[in-house]
């Protein structure tokens, strides 16, 4: 899959499926987006490669006071990953609206619903939390062996 910026000014392309796609309806996510919520693919960082120019990072304020760093297009500005303090630069947070074909990216899962907008009505099914999730209750097994190389990858050697 392949994705950018309004301007096709920064170009990426995506190897593989991501972790895992969020709709994140926090009030943080509503704030930054400008919407009812955010929808995010989560990829291990050299999934996502840059295919035209680089985007500027910039760092904003989070919910979790550590900040949140969105990767930009430097000439529109359109966001078009997040990392977070938690997961730390080994995962970005594709905005899946910046993706060539959105369509393939649906969210897995309904996060922070006791904060979205009461317009929102979810799908039948859809499976949704509250608040956040166990991952390891959630999460694919290919995801949660993805997830276990990439942490030991960024473990630091004595």
């Amino acid at each position: 899959m392949e994705g950018g910026c309004t301007c096709g000014h920064v170009r990426y392309r995506l190897t593989g499926k991501p972790l895992i796609v969020h709709a994140c309806h926090c009030r943080w996510c509503q704030r930054e987006t400008g919407t009812a919520h955010a929808l995010n693919a989560l990829y291990e960082a050299d999934r996502v490669a840059h295919v035209a120019a680089e985007p500027e990072v910039i760092l904003t304020p989070s919910a979790s006071g550590k900040g949140q760093r969105i990767a930009r297009c430097p000439v529109c500005k359109v966001a078009l990953w997040s990392n977070y303090p938690q997961a730390g630069p080994a995962v970005r947070f594709v905005r899946v609206g910046t993706l060539d074909d959105p369509d393939q990216c649906p969210p897995d899962i309904h996060i922070f619903t006791s904060s979205r907008q009461p317009w929102v009505t979810l799908p039948p099914g859809a499976k949704a939390v509250a608040e956040f999730y166990d991952l390891n209750q959630v999460w694919s097994d290919e995801a949660k062996e993805r997830r276990r190389i990439m942490r030991e990858r960024a473990r630091p050697r004595p």
